[in-house]
């Protein structure tokens, strides 16, 4: 039997009974599906997500695409990693018809790794890939690193996040598509530079941070701050 996890944040009843006692209108919750798999993560990885005015569902591969996503969810946010055999052609086309719907898309650290096979998704909603002219003989990834990252770009997503540090795993190897625009970036030289972009598709909103390793990038308050915002721009829900 395939298990879904439905997580209610707390905090929800409380405000819709303040508010109906102040006769103010309830906003409706943000419902946010999350896709996991492929990858182990620390269980730290639920406190970026307890935010109240978010309805999570958690549903992890595989089955993860099965249905009518756009009558499940306002944002998709993957912290999965998986090939596109793991979707299966009927999972693509419940994605792709979710994202093209102009609901919104959050893509989160491992996740950049996801369906690397399917130009579609690589080419025009990631808007990153793996270069295979890497070195091989250097490693692709670096745990525990302190990084410096910076803003570069005025965005709605970048809402009360300046320049800070944060100690989380690093990337190389990477091909980030020229027509993201960037919005957080380090000098780092285990890194590829870019951090957190939004991608070039059209028909969505779609935001990728490249941060979000373990607990020591779970429970930092930017990085909390950063998850948060990407969430409710994809939404719709901040501009």
């Amino acid at each position: 039997m395939r298990s879904v996890i439905f997580l209610a944040i707390a905090g929800l009843s409380v405000f819709g009974s303040a508010a109906a006692q102040n006769n103010k209108p309830v906003a409706k919750p943000l419902k946010l599906y999350v896709v996991t798999g492929g990858h182990d993560y620390h269980m730290s990885f639920y406190r970026v997500l307890d935010e109240p005015g978010f309805q999570v569902n958690l549903r992890p591969h595989p089955g993860a695409f099965d249905g009518d996503l756009r009558k499940r969810a306002d944002v998709i946010l993957l912290y999965d990693m998986a090939p596109v055999k793991e979707i299966g052609e009927q999972g693509k086309k419940n994605l792709r018809e979710f994202l093209e719907s102009g609901k919104g898309l959050v893509i989160l650290h491992h996740a950049i790794f996801d369906y690397l096979d399917w130009d579609w998704y690589t080419k025009e909603v990631s808007g990153v890939t793996q270069d295979p002219n890497r070195d091989r003989s250097r490693p692709d990834y670096k745990h525990d690193v302190s990084l410096q990252i910076e803003p570069t770009a005025k965005h709605p997503v970048l809402s009360g996040i300046g320049p800070f540090h944060i100690t989380d795993e690093t990337y190389r190897g990477l091909i980030i598509a020229p027509t993201n625009t960037i919005l957080l970036r380090t000098n780092d030289p285990t890194s590829d530079g870019p951090v957190a972009w939004i991608s070039p598709y059209k028909k969505s909103r779609v935001v990728v941070i490249q941060l979000g390793h373990d607990e020591q990038a779970h429970l930092d308050p930017n990085y909390q701050k950063l998850v948060h915002n990407a969430i409710l721009w994809a939404g719709g829900r901040l501009n």
